[in-house]
């Protein structure tokens, strides 16, 4: 690890200003079949928001009337953007994830201004339209380039994940400006046997202009039109995506790439040559759209993936003054900020606060058909969340994720978004007093969980399809209300244990300790960590004032 080379980039970052797409992002991973230990293609998502609700979306599967029209409104501020044309018949989803077993997910880039779009179908739009129409994840590419061409792109810059149990696509895309209700676009096909991802910057760069269509496909004018707005003047074989239309920002990359990074890191060795691009946008070490991993990641990974917070890395968020005596992994909000005129930033990881829902699918072609897609869905901080098991095949959103129980504003005990943000604001204050009783009760509910999906393969492959949609809806049901339940009796837990600063003293059988007249007992007191305690000597005003003369 060369760490001169991190500390020359601080420099070179710090009069950088973070872009918005940094602030409010999102995190995608990707896992081919042939990546996957269980044949799976495994996507990822983190709906990161200082303002989203975490809940299950969910629209039945539905026939409709010749000429039904369909209201499209924007996904993220609710404006009406105009109507489209219904189909026959839709498709039942289930948040990012439909009943065939196909996933759409997001991260959004930006890209230069002037191209935001001004049509009628919006990002978000875009994707629950197409869950909506499409069985697999090349019928729903055809899907997403059709819709836009048709009625036009109303959003910025993004990248879509589109995957199913066979493969997964990336489509990168961007819209034209207000003049032209278009969009330029590129899709490359993950390769089986590999690992990708992105995380609000544009990750394709250079484009096989010759590969088959069923691996590349692009719009037609989508190196021309870079020519005519001035954003590239070289030969079509060295055309980058990316840098036209995003751009190579070293902040974007210290705290969007950066995330891409850390997954390639984790099951990829020698990615270290790779960090002279993350901190000083090096273009002869321009992160790979994809890697081959060392070995093959199951879902259990991905999921642990996603509470990344560059542990072990030069970015490490427990090591450094921000993380203070509890070595407290997160970053409170402005990203960046300023000391005597210079500039500064925190560290972006792919487990952050504001985080209204995730989710890790796992896609197989090798299980019944209401199992061909699992969507393990958390709520809040995936860091400290527990990924529910929600099947393809089910009929019911469970209570505990459904829409409309509480919101932003309004607390509700039996919404699993609140009980996980009730754990999860307590251990952001004494991280790592709290966090071994929050994984104890994380870890037990997910095994269990996975045990049981495992062990339901043979008993629905068994069943009809009715009996098959019962009963992994009602197992949904199950683990969402008890995930909901238990995770509320942690949180009181943790306000018990911990409150005041103190740590309650406890039996072996977990039960907190009295005296044998049935008083509490004199608690631990949590104190401080070594670190602590040298930074206020290091200030000599601080040490002064608290030196035992």
């Amino acid at each position: 690890m060369n760490i001169t080379l991190c500390k020359r980039a601080v420099a070179a970052i710090a009069a950088v200003a973070l872009p918005a797409s940094a602030v409010l992002g999102c995190s995608d991973l990707i896992v081919g079949k042939k990546a996957s230990v269980d044949g799976s293609v495994i996507s990822s998502y983190a709906a990161d928001s200082h303002t989203l609700y975490g809940e299950l979306y969910n629209q039945p599967a539905a026939d409709h009337a010749p000429g039904a029209m369909r209201k499209v409104t924007d996904w993220d501020s609710g404006r009406y953007l105009g109507e489209i044309p219904e189909i026959a018949h839709t498709f039942a989803t289930y948040g990012n994830m439909n009943e065939h077993g196909l996933t759409i997910s997001e991260s959004t880039w930006g890209g230069r201004e002037e191209l935001e779009g001004s049509g009628v179908i919006d990002y978000g739009s875009l994707i629950y339209i197409t869950l909506q129409r499409a069985r697999t994840a090349d019928a729903a590419l055809d899907t997403m380039i059709s819709l836009v061409d048709r009625y036009g792109y109303a959003s910025s810059g993004e990248s879509f994940t589109i995957a199913d149990g066979d493969h997964a696509w990336i489509l990168e895309l961007i819209g034209k400006g207000k003049a032209d209700k278009g969009a330029v676009w590129v899709a490359r096909r993950v390769p089986d046997d590999c690992i990708s991802g992105h995380a609000n910057h544009s990750r394709i760069h250079k484009i096989p202009l010759n590969d088959p269509k069923d691996q590349t496909r692009y719009s037609a004018d989508v190196i021309d039109f870079a020519r005519k707005m001035g954003y590239y003047e070289g030969s079509d074989k060295d055309f980058s995506f990316s840098k036209a239309y995003d751009g190579n920002n070293i902040g974007s990359l210290r705290s969007c790439d950066a995330r891409v990074w850390a997954f390639f890191n984790k099951f990829k060795s020698g990615m270290d040559a790779h960090l002279p691009w993350i901190l000083e946008a090096d273009e002869d070490a321009v992160l790979p759209l994809w890697v081959k991993p060392d070995k093959p990641l199951s879902v259990k990974d991905v999921q642990w993936m996603m509470r990344d917070h560059f542990e072990d890395t030069p970015f490490d968020m427990t090591k450094d003054m921000g993380a203070g005596p509890y070595h407290v992994p997160y970053r409170w909000r402005p990203m960046s900020f300023e000391v005597d005129g210079q500039e500064y930033l925190h560290e972006r990881a792919i487990a952050t606060q504001q985080t209204g829902f995730s989710f890790v699918s796992q896609m197989r072609t090798d299980v019944p058909d209401g199992m061909k897609a699992i969507l393990w869905f958390g709520t809040d901080d995936a860091n400290t969340c527990v990924y529910i098991p929600v099947f393809c095949g089910i009929t019911e959103v469970p209570h505990a994720l459904a829409v409309g129980n509480g919101d932003l504003y309004n607390v509700s005990w039996d919404a699993n978004f609140w009980v996980n943000t009730y754990v999860a604001n307590q251990a952001y204050h004494r991280y790592d007093r709290m966090i071994p009783d929050i994984r104890k009760v994380q870890t037990g509910l997910e095994e269990a969980m996975h045990a049981e999906a495992d062990s339901l393969v043979s008993v629905v492959a068994a069943l009809s399809p009715a009996e098959a949609s019962k009963l992994l809806t009602e197992r949904t049901h199950y683990w969402a209300t008890k995930a909901t339940t238990d995770y509320k009796a942690l949180g009181d837990y943790l306000l018990v244990k911990f409150s005041d600063g103190n740590i309650k003293r406890q039996n072996e059988d977990g039960s907190f300790k009295r005296s044998e007249t049935g008083m509490p007992v004199s608690p631990i007191y949590g104190g401080y960590d070594d670190g602590y305690f040298r930074s206020i000597v290091a200030d000599p005003a601080t040490a002064d004032k608290l030196r035992v003369k």
